[in-house]
């Protein structure tokens, strides 16, 4: 009889919004670079244009769809060097992260990080938390050709742990994030750490949204796949 094993099978974790609160450095990154060049935009509706997206895709949003390759590779090495300046002092786990990783790992429940930052920003936070221990893998927007909510990441996430998708258990901060888990097959398990908690569960397909990581064991997590 072949044995049963407890689903989630793996557990892949966003970055920014989800392992550190970093998105309020992010948000002040691209105010400084927006206003430095003159160009216009809206405080209220730049988290949810930024916030989880490639910076590829948002330059393109603001500087035009003219923009060069060159310009794009140029403006993201300057933004993402004045995040880490700004960061660094400043990375500490989110409440109740550090605990569940722990248990997932005590679990030996492979894990994975599925991030749009560059390989850059994810070497210097995971390295800052002191967590590349927990992490078989490191996936990041580098890596591949379609952004988040496109749900290429997360399934060349889950391919790396060599974990079927829909066995998995995603975790994402951003309603593009959470589009691209879902997309993939997984569970989602939404953070209401950068947008309001009623949002992202009215928004989203979320199987469950949690105000932090501190409502959440790997005993709950395996009843979301009770019904599989």
């Amino acid at each position: 009889m072949k044995a049963h094993h407890p689903l989630p099978a793996a557990a892949i974790f966003d970055m920014d919004g989800v392992l550190v609160d970093s998105n309020p450095f992010h948000l002040q990154k691209w105010v400084d670079l927006l206003t430095e060049h003159g160009i216009a935009f809206n405080h209220a509706e730049l988290p949810r244009l930024i916030l989880g997206s490639r910076n590829d895709t948002a330059l393109r949003h603001f500087f035009g769809p003219n923009i060069t390759a060159g310009e794009s590779h140029r403006l993201s090495e300057e933004l993402e060097a004045r995040f880490r300046k700004a960061f660094k002092p400043h990375a500490r786990p989110l409440p109740g992260l550090e605990a569940l990783i722990e248990e997932c790992h005590t679990a030996n429940l492979p894990i994975a990080l599925a991030s749009s930052a560059m390989m850059k920003n994810i070497e210097f936070v995971v390295d800052a938390l002191d967590f590349r221990r927990f992490f078989a893998y490191l996936a990041s927007g580098d890596h591949v050709t379609h952004p988040k909510p496109d749900p290429e990441i997360y399934l060349k996430a889950a391919d790396l742990l060599g974990i079927p998708p829909r066995d998995c258990i995603a975790f994402e901060d951003s309603f593009v994030g959470v589009a691209a888990a879902c997309n993939a097959g997984m569970k989602c398990v939404g953070i209401a750490s950068t947008f309001p908690i009623d949002e992202l569960r009215a928004q989203t397909k979320a199987a469950l949204v949690v105000a932090s990581f501190e409502d959440l064991t790997l005993a709950r997590l395996r009843k979301l796949f009770d019904s599989n």
